[in-house]
């Protein structure tokens, strides 16, 4: 055969090898990955319906104890987890033994100590279901139901949101209020409750045995009116922050883009830190502490949050799969049939349903164009593959 022919068998046959993993990734079962993630999908889906009530009867442990005993360097929660109902239910039943206010952070919130000495984080009701929060992507007050809908999406992605439970608190006297030390807390601005029931999230508490280091999110914005953050005018910033550890090697880089795709899904452009388990040499994963300015408008698709994304072109299989997996429609109805569970329900308006699917659509979109301009080899990265950045 001539080097002419074989030049043009060879640009056909490596055509077909890439067409071929499109397919077989863009939902697709064919290959091993897919077959492997359909399962884990299938699995996970068939127990996204969690009892009321449910108890703890086959252990002498208490819930906080065996919530303690699912943390470890790549999890907070396993994907099997049967006794997550009866944790959540003891999240929002169990007695109150102390409370004080959050010293913390920008918004309001209480510290918790629950039966069993179990400490949590309490962030109350500021609005209805149906409200929508104009201004920037991240205006308004927090969100507590956003928490609990951003635990129970993270359900699907396993990106280790923090577990989040809704609470009623019950109060004496009538539409009692309280106000606490933060950076934007003011007296004149209070949460109070409905008559004598405050409604908000509980998160629960780390166990102490794994400290957590804060990290400045390489894609922050410097919320300063007028002054742009690097990322936000230089196309090629991915390439710099590859030069950067812990993003240099390891999977914090791939930990990243999860994060930016799970943020667009829920609204959140309030992502400026992040943690991880301490000395943990950029291996352990990224922990989501604070979701709560997500679904603050659904009509508002900020783009800008997908910016690790479609800067650095890459993202892992297993997302690349799960993300097919919940297309046409499949995302919101399997967050409807998980928020059904909770106590308060519906936790989220049907518009911020709705609007999960249509940002899905556009995360799937991005993703395929990256695959046309890098190629699909580039673009999709194996789950345990070191990446080899210069």
């Amino acid at each position: 055969m001539k080097l002419k022919q074989r030049m043009v068998v060879l640009c056909a046959v490596l055509l077909l090898l890439g067409l071929a993993k499109i397919f077989l990734l863009d939902g697709g079962e064919g290959s091993a990955a897919s077959r492997r993630d359909l399962r884990a999908f299938r699995k996970m889906e068939a127990g996204l319906s969690l009892s009321r009530g449910a108890r703890l009867t086959h252990t002498l442990q208490s819930p906080w104890e065996i919530a303690s005993q699912w943390v470890g360097p790549r999890e907070v929660y396993p994907e099997e987890t049967p006794e997550l109902a009866a944790i959540l239910t003891a999240l929002s039943t169990a007695r109150i033994e102390r409370a004080d206010v959050g010293y913390k952070g920008t918004q309001l919130k209480a510290l918790l100590v629950l039966d069993g000495g179990q400490k949590v984080v309490f962030k109350p009701k500021r609005y209805n279901r149906d409200y929508v929060v104009d201004g920037e992507p991240y205006a308004g007050y927090d969100r507590h139901n956003a928490e609990v809908a951003a635990f129970h999406l993270d359900r699907y992605f396993q990106l280790y949101d923090l577990m989040s439970s809704h609470i009623c608190l019950f109060l004496a006297g009538n539409n009692s209020c309280f106000y606490g030390k933060c950076y934007y807390c003011r007296e004149s601005e209070p949460a109070c409750a409905e008559g004598e029931i405050m409604e908000g999230s509980l998160t629960l508490w780390l166990p102490d045995v794994w400290p957590l280091q804060k990290h400045r999110h390489p894609w922050g914005r410097t919320y300063r009116e007028g002054k742009l953050a690097r990322w936000e005018y230089d196309e090629s910033y991915c390439d710099a922050v590859k030069k950067m550890p812990p993003y240099d090697a390891g999977p914090r880089l791939l930990d990243v883009i999860d994060t930016a795709i799970f943020d667009y899904l829920i609204g959140n452009a309030d992502r400026h830190h992040y943690e991880s388990f301490q000395d943990d040499g950029g291996a352990s994963m990224l922990i989501l502490l604070d979701n709560a300015k997500s679904f603050g408008n659904a009509a508002l698709d900020e783009r800008s949050i997908l910016a690790p994304l479609y800067q650095c072109c890459m993202v892992r299989v297993s997302t690349w799969n799960r993300l097919n997996l919940l297309r046409n429609g499949v995302l919101s109805s399997a967050m409807r049939q998980a928020l059904a569970f909770d106590p308060i329900h519906p936790v989220l308006a049907e518009t911020h349903l709705a609007a999960l699917d249509r940002r899905l659509s556009g995360i799937i979109a991005t993703v395929k164009q990256c695959m046309e301009a890098s190629g699909p080899d580039n673009t999709l990265i194996e789950d345990r593959m070191n990446l080899p950045h210069p």
